[in-house]
């Protein structure tokens, strides 16, 4: 049996995907392309479908606008600040969901080769991944914190 993943979303990403599903099925529901529709427009509807899926699979499984605990450890609805070993370079990003994005903050998906090694870690860990190019990476964790808190901090 396949566990499903909750998907953590702020209410204005929500309603930004509510939005954006609602104008997709009124689109697809206008049949845009009539019945004469060319191997183009079919591609286009494909497209519209998987994404009309996408959305309503990440609003079936949102958790809205509740912060994870802030116990800093990196998991979904927490931002995280990350070294790359190899380059001491240093990055901030929102670990939650591809697709639902929130503007002031890169979001990478627990699925994604570093989401995936990063999460669990507490701040000091280091964790390798390897990238699709088949190049592995070290980052070490360095802050952990709730979306709601680095938003309160950033405004």
């Amino acid at each position: 049996m396949t566990s499903v993943q909750p998907v953590w979303l702020t209410p204005q990403a929500y309603v930004r995907l509510q939005r954006e599903l609602a104008t997709l099925r009124e689109s697809r529901g206008s049949n845009a392309f009539g019945e004469d529709a060319d191997e183009g427009a079919t591609a286009v509807q494909c497209a519209w479908r998987l994404r009309i899926q996408r959305i309503h699979d990440l609003l079936v499984n949102a958790v809205v606008g509740e912060d994870p605990p802030d116990d800093g450890v990196a998991e979904p609805g927490m931002v995280l600040t990350v070294r790359y070993d190899d380059t001491g370079d240093v990055e901030t990003f929102l670990l939650g969901a591809r697709g639902a994005e929130y503007g002031d903050v890169e979001v990478y998906s627990v699925n994604s080769p570093l989401g995936a090694a990063i999460t669990g870690a507490r701040p000091g860990e280091q964790r390798r991944y390897v990238l699709p190019s088949g190049d592995g990476l070290t980052v070490t964790l360095l802050d952990a914190v709730p979306y709601g808190i680095h938003l309160a901090g950033t405004n």
